[in-house]
């Protein structure tokens, strides 16, 4: 897959809108026009999510509910309670997912790389399904579930430093990251195995389906430190990013410290993956395809693809869920939908690969 990601990447770099001359017109760049056209629809995605939903809430009435909280009745409960918290962990999940999937096809060279490569989704699964076959409050599901994540990557991290004289240091922890998220998704079976089919199994297998559902306040000053401390770091490493796809030897040429970066950006992604999962549970296909998506639109420099990622990754996973939970009676889980919308949308980038995108 190598040898495809760098016939993308080159293609791209020739056309991409970062070599485009500034329009004359307006003095901006088309990049520029193009990230601001993210925004907006950033902007107008999340604003139409907070008028979906069953009760109605009228625009008109935003300002009372938003200048006088406590006096807004139940407009203003499902409005700031419901809808606003469900909305930003959106966000901040698809976000985070988008970007960790960006970072990681860079630094590993491989366009099928996603945020669960290193086994950080699997470890985090196990840790919530044990949560709740131990009956731990929600809270206690989350930390769990965050806690697993990471030490899932750390195991993956411990196995590759242990065989790093074996061969390829990239090859060796992808390899072992697939191993380790091999063993934690059987330790998920075997929990589901052992779980009560009355009460605790559907609780568990709702939970892997992935969902927000159980947003909430609370959940979401869990979620927002962590996703903090994983985008800033990659949107201040973006230059390191672009230099680390080029591979080691030419990195290190330009006086970049390979692997001090490689750990610092695996750990970044980490903190992302295993903080969304443990929030709404296993979204999968975003971290994979909106890096693609993102590519397309603004080429292969990270300066630009880290950002468009994290904006067209926070509107896609908003979109998603405004149809999970209006187009049926019953709320749809976002791993269904992701899957049902990511799956046909990568075959069609794979099908398009010898045209120079993807």
């Amino acid at each position: 897959m190598a040898p495809l990601f760098s016939k993308i990447e080159d293609t791209n770099a020739t056309a991409s809108p970062l070599n485009a001359p500034s329009n004359r017109g307006t003095g901006f760049s088309r990049v520029e026009l193009r990230l601001t056209g993210l925004c907006m629809a950033f902007l107008a995605a999340a604003i139409f999510s907070l008028m979906i939903g069953r009760y109605h809430v009228p625009l008109s009435s935003w300002w009372g509910i938003l200048t006088a909280p406590h006096d807004s009745g139940v407009g203003g409960i499902v409005l700031l309670q419901v809808r606003l918290p469900r909305i930003l962990t959106g966000i901040l999940i698809g976000a985070g997912l988008s970007a960790s999937g960006a970072a990681y096809q860079g630094i590993f060279k491989n366009p099928m790389v996603s945020p669960d490569i290193l086994g950080a989704s699997a470890g985090a699964g196990f840790g919530a399904a044990a949560a709740i076959l131990l009956g731990f409050n929600m809270f206690g599901v989350q930390l769990t579930a965050f806690a697993c994540g990471l030490f899932a990557v750390m195991l993956t991290c411990g196995i590759s430093a242990r065989m790093k004289r074996s061969g390829d240091p990239v090859l060796i922890l992808i390899l072992a990251g697939i191993v380790v998220g091999s063993i934690f998704t059987a330790l998920v079976s075997l929990t589901k195995t052992v779980a009560d089919p009355d009460n605790k199994l559907p609780a568990i297998t709702f939970w892997l389906m992935g969902s927000l559902s159980s947003a909430s306040l609370k959940g979401l000053r869990f979620l927002l430190p962590l996703a903090v401390l994983g985008v800033v770091p990659l949107f201040l490493l973006r230059w390191q990013m672009n230099v680390l796809s080029f591979g080691d030897e030419e990195a290190s040429a330009l006086g970049v410290d390979t692997r001090r970066f490689r750990w610092v950006i695996i750990l970044c992604a980490t903190l992302l993956t295993a903080s969304a999962v443990s929030v709404a549970g296993l979204i999968g296909w975003v971290g994979l395809v909106i890096p693609h998506l993102a590519r397309m639109f603004v080429g292969p420099d990270y300066r630009v693809l880290l950002p468009a990622s994290l904006l067209i990754g926070a509107t896609y996973l908003l979109l998603v869920d405004d149809l999970a939970r209006s187009v049926f009676a019953t709320e749809i889980s976002l791993g269904i939908l992701t899957s049902l919308v990511g799956a046909p949308f990568f075959l069609y980038l794979l099908l398009r690969a010898h045209k120079g995108w993807a």
